[in-house]
Parts: C-alpha cells; sequence; structure tokens
C-alpha cells in the first residue's frame, strides 16, 4: 500500500466481482469524492496557502500548492517545500500544527523519517510535504501529480511607501 492511503482507503486485493467471466477486465472507477460544502472547499484552499506561507516565511524553498481537486481521493491540495535542515522541517511542521489548531483542523497523521529527509503532515484534505533537496528531486511529488495545477499563493509584494 502506499504511504499516504494506508490507513484511509483500501484498494480490493482483485478486480474479480464474482460476475466475471475469466480474463475479463475489471471496470476502473473514478475516484470516490467526499461531499463537500463549497465552504469547505475554501477552507481547504485557505489551509493549504497558509501552509505553504508558513513554510516560506520559515526558510523553506520552492514552496509549491498542488491543487489534486478531482484528480485524487486522498487529498485535495499537497503543499511541498524543500528544508535546510532536519530541525527546520521539523520547526515548520510545529508551526503549521499551531496554525491548523488556531483554525479548527487536526493532523490524521504525521510522518517522518529517521533521517529527516521526508516530513510529513496529513490533514485530510491537505498533505504537507517536506523534503531535503535531495529527496525532493528523487520522489519529484511534482511530476508524479503533473496534471495538477499550481496555485498561486504568493503575497503581493507591497511597493515602497513615500514619506
Amino acid at each position: 500500500m502506499s504511504w499516504l492511503g494506508a490507513t484511509r482507503l483500501r484498494a480490493p486485493r482483485s478486480g474479480y466481482n464474482g460476475n466475471m467471466s475469466p480474463g475479463e477486465a475489471p471496470e476502473k472507477k473514478a475516484p470516490r469524492r467526499r461531499r463537500r460544502s463549497p465552504a469547505d472547499a475554501e477552507q481547504a484552499r485557505a489551509f493549504a496557502i497558509a501552509a505553504a506561507r508558513i513554510a516560506a516565511d520559515n526558510k523553506a524553498e520552492e514552496v509549491v500548492v498542488l491543487d489534486l481537486c478531482g484528480l485524487s481521493a486522498l487529498a485535495d491540495y499537497f503543499v511541498i517545500g524543500t528544508g535546510t535542515s532536519e530541525r527546520q522541517m521539523s520547526a515548520v511542521l510545529d508551526l503549521i500544527a499551531d496554525h491548523a489548531r488556531e483554525v479548527g483542523r487536526r493532523a490524521f497523521n504525521v510522518a517522518d523519517s529517521s533521517h529527516g529527509a521526508w516530513l510529513l503532515a496529513d490533514y485530510v484534505d491537505v498533505v504537507v510535504h517536506l523534503f531535503d533537496e535531495e529527496h525532493r528531486g528523487y520522489y519529484d511529488l511534482e511530476g508524479l501529480w503533473g496534471d495538477a495545477p499550481e496555485i498561486h499563493w504568493e503575497r503581493a509584494e507591497r511597493p515602497p511607501r513615500e514619506e
């Protein structure tokens, strides 16, 4: 099973449904989607953007938000960033968890590697991935989810004030 969906989604062991003839291929079904209100969808988007800003404000590099709505039943948004050290990545996840508590969210699961190469926080509809530089390139989530559009999350820069 995959590292992300192992506890939430279980695929059938085989495609055989009891009514198929030998050699017949099972039907492929679209991912099941949770029924969500537009307010829930907007809250998930806002949380993903806030998580990206927290990561960037705390020196995570190359922060990206991918919109997986309609592409995956696992999550609606991935927030992906590169950390400079295990300590820094852990601190970023802690700050995101603090923000989550402030807005009434909690992580479904938090996972980290023993070497600090990949830290993950699963908020069900938003999953935050923090990698070291080597593992970010190796796992290439942006390439894996190449069909997912990127969400613009950066704050608009303010022009300098005239005095």
